[in-house]
């Protein structure tokens, strides 16, 4: 059983062939994440990730990691601190800050860092589900 203070912390990066992949399925097709010359207009003068995108990478924490399978997402909270960019390594951290025991349910800080200068990207609280991990 998971409890209060249990983390989880693992990398990624995503590829600007993930981006281009997640603009066809969602229909987001900002030009400010798929072309090199727009972008290069605005200021962050390189492509960048959906913000939902990186944020899509808790969701997969959450149902395969942790908790893991079987978490059922009831919210989440998210603010976007500063860009994503492909290719580019980070870093999802996790820490269960609240239990409703009895419930199965934990509220989860969820952070994406930058890996390299260690800068918080992505910020939020998940509230999830798991009647086989959680109290």
């Amino acid at each position: 059983m998971l409890k209060l203070g249990d983390t989880y912390q693992t990398e990624f990066s995503i590829s600007q062939e993930e981006v281009t992949k997640f603009a066809e399925v969602c229909g987001d097709k900002n030009p400010v994440h798929l072309d090199a010359d727009y972008a290069a207009q605005t200021p962050f003068k390189v492509p960048i990730v959906h913000g939902m995108f990186s944020a899509s990478i808790i969701s997969k924490v959450m149902g395969m990691e942790f908790p893991g399978e079987g978490t059922i997402y009831l919210g989440q909270s998210l603010d976007f601190k500063r860009p994503v960019y492909v290719d580019k390594t980070y870093e999802v951290k996790c820490e269960i800050i609240e239990i409703t025991e009895g419930k199965s349910i934990a509220k989860i800080s969820t952070k994406i860092h930058e890996t390299e200068r260690g800068k918080i990207v992505v910020d939020g609280v998940a509230t999830v589900k798991n009647v086989e991990k959680l109290p």
